[in-house]
Formats: C-alpha cells, structure tokens, sequence
C-alpha cells in the first residue's frame, strides 16, 4: 500500500521524537486519521502550546511562569544554594513528588554514555558556577548529583563533580542500597555493598 503524501510530513516530524519510530508515527497519524478532526485539532492546539514554554536561565527547566525564572527557582523558601544536578525533566519531576527535596535544580540534559559533555552542557555549568561564585558565600553548600546508580551515570558523575569541584563545600551522590520492601537475600551483589558501605 502506498503512504498517501499528507501523512508523509506527520511521520517524518513524529518519528524524530524518543520511543517513536516510523512504524509508531504511521500508526499515530492513521489513529488520528480514522477518528477525525475532533481529535487532530485538539492535538495540534496542543502541540502549538508548547511553543509558549519558556526555559528558566537558572535551572534550564521548561515552564509557564509570567516571569524568566521557573516556580522552583523564584520560590525564596527554597534553599538556593543546595543543586541537585538531574539529567532529564522526568527526573526532577520524581524528585519534587518525593517532597523531601527543598534545594534547586541543574537540569544538565542526558549525557552519552562515552561520559562527554557537549558544548550546551559546559555551558549550563559555567552558568551554575557564575551565579554560585556571585552569591555571599562564594560556593553552594551542596552539589547533589542525582544521577542514575548505572555505570553511565556512575562516569557521568564524575565528570559532572570535577567539573564543578570548588564551587561546593560538598559533592554528593544520591544514596544507594536495598529498596524499601526489598529482601537482603535478593539483592544483587553490587546493591547489597554500597547498602553496606553506605550505612547510617
């Protein structure tokens, strides 16, 4: 069956985006096709409204605020000098829903597995370590690099810490060990160690 031409646009755009290949997009854009235009224009309305989200020059997150800065980073409550440095807005997301998080973010964007920083990257943290040197203190009091427990994320870490050593009088990790509801004779070796080694 040949692809009729005014589909060919949508998948070209909808197969760029994560998780969604060719196959998906043409899936998508039939769906849509056989429910109509009450559900395509609603989807366009929505799609149009992303172009109305701004990027907080603190953080680098999206948001919807009348001013330039996000709701996190224009909320005095919140301690401004304790970052957590996440990959991605999904991970911020968990982070806030735990509500045992009260500091500010970095959202540095997903770093390739070679562990290499492109060039947007650098520059969100040139831009953190600018506004830390410039507040009374000089440095944050706390960097939490709040990275995923993989080996990727494990060497993204690293380079995301040296990059940022001075500018914080301390460098964290998030916490790793057996999850709440977990049982010690299931636990993998690597778990059940930094459980042990990272003790209260």
């Amino acid at each position: 069956m040949k692809i009729p031409k005014l589909i060919r646009p949508f998948v070209d755009e909808f197969s760029k985006l994560p998780g969604v290949g060719p196959r998906q997009a043409l899936r998508l854009a039939f769906y849509l096709t056989e429910k109509g235009s009450s559900a395509v224009a609603p989807l366009a309305d929505a799609v149009a409204q992303l172009a109305n989200l701004k990027t907080c020059p603190y953080c680098f997150s999206v948001h919807d605020q009348d001013g330039d800065l996000c709701e996190i980073c224009n909320d005095h409550t919140r301690d401004l000098l304790t970052v957590a440095v996440v990959e991605k807005e999904t991970d911020l997301i968990s982070m806030e829903n735990t509500g045992k998080y009260r500091g500010v973010y970095l959202l540095i964007g997903d770093i390739k597995k070679a562990g290499n920083l492109n060039e947007r990257q650098k520059m969100k943290l040139d831009s953190l370590k600018s506004r830390l040197a410039s507040t009374d203190e000089g440095k944050a009091h706390e960097i939490i690099i709040a990275f995923s427990p993989t080996t990727a994320g494990d060497i993204s870490a690293e380079i995301i810490a040296e990059n940022l050593r001075g500018s914080a009088k301390k460098i964290s990790r998030l916490g790793r060990g057996i999850p709440i509801g977990g049982e010690v004779e299931f636990a993998d070796p690597d778990t059940l160690g930094e459980a042990i080694e990272g003790r209260k």
